[in-house]
């Protein structure tokens, strides 16, 4: 599935969050990530990611779509390059 996640979180976690994120999805901005994952991947992202937040002050958002095919997507200015762009 192809995932969009947004986080928001407390100056001390954010550092944690980031490196969690990329371990499993692409950087595209601050606190913004996209890639495709399994089923099996996010929900251990999701777990972690859980052991991370603070529930009374942080959020994660996902968008989940089955095929990144099916989204528009339009960037303005300039995109961040891909950790997968370096591989």
């Amino acid at each position: 599935m192809y995932v969009i996640l947004v986080y928001d979180m407390g100056q001390k976690r954010v550092g944690k969050m980031l490196k969690l994120c990329r371990r499993y999805l692409n950087w595209i901005q601050n606190s913004v990530f996209e890639g495709e994952m399994t089923e099996v991947q996010l929900n251990e992202l999701l777990y972690e990611a859980r052991r991370i937040m603070k529930d009374d002050e942080d959020s994660l958002i996902l968008f989940k779509n089955r095929d990144k095919k099916w989204l528009d997507k339009q960037i303005v200015g300039m995109e961040r390059q891909s950790t997968d762009d370096f591989l």
